[in-house]
């Protein structure tokens, strides 16, 4: 699977196959000519791209990132997959979702990416850089907010823009994976202080309402 163009096809294939019947995810990997790491992630991080919660499904798929990170980090040369995520049966809606993302998120790419500090993506280094971007990004998504809004969404850009980077070769778009990283923290960390706050004050009028 050596272009966008390719890559682009198989999915609206998988799409349209999916209306007939449910589509596990190891059929699609199956169909794919090189498994490597940033194209197994880039198929794997579509559904998470969008600002509802998914519920259940964004713990395991926080946990696959971090697993797959884990094992670029180590130097391993394929991704080994769970058996859960690899037998996940996704139906059309989802597939067709996935195609039509992936289509805006590549003909956007394709205006703006280029070459660029190569030292970044480049060789065992930018194996372990993007490894390490998965592992954080897979930990934050992992975590349970329920209704929180983009949960999921800021997370899966700092591993999109990895995923991107690789295939790009542009060393910047890794800087904006570290960048919605970091944002994805400051968003949690604003949630979390707000839901103290909120109970803080609940329980000072509830005991001001007792004296």
């Amino acid at each position: 699977m050596e272009s966008y163009n390719n890559l682009a096809d198989l999915l609206e294939e998988v799409a349209l196959t999916s209306k007939k019947k449910p589509i596990r995810i190891k059929e699609i990997l199956g169909k794919l000519e090189r498994s490597g790491f940033s194209l197994i992630t880039l198929i794997l991080v579509l559904p998470f791209m969008q600002p509802f919660p998914v519920g259940p499904i964004s713990v395991l798929g926080g946990m696959t990132f971090s697993m797959i990170g884990w094992q670029m980090w180590k130097g391993y040369s394929q991704p080994a997959l769970h058996s859960k995520i690899l037998n996940m049966q996704l139906g059309f809606k989802v597939w067709d979702r996935i195609a039509k993302t992936f289509l805006i998120i590549i003909r956007w790419s394709n205006k703006i990416s280029r070459a660029r500090l190569p030292f970044l993506v480049m060789g065992q280094r930018g194996q372990k850089i993007e490894g390490g971007i998965f592992i954080i990004g897979g930990i934050l998504m992992a975590i349970p907010f329920g209704i929180l809004p983009f949960n999921n969404f800021f997370p899966g850009l700092g591993i999109l823009f990895a995923t991107l980077a690789q295939f790009e070769k542009d060393g910047l778009f890794i800087l904006a994976a570290i960048f919605w990283l970091f944002f994805s923290i400051l968003y949690f960390s604003v949630f979390f202080i707000g839901i103290y706050w909120l109970g803080f004050q609940g329980l000072q009028n509830f005991t001001s309402g007792m004296v």
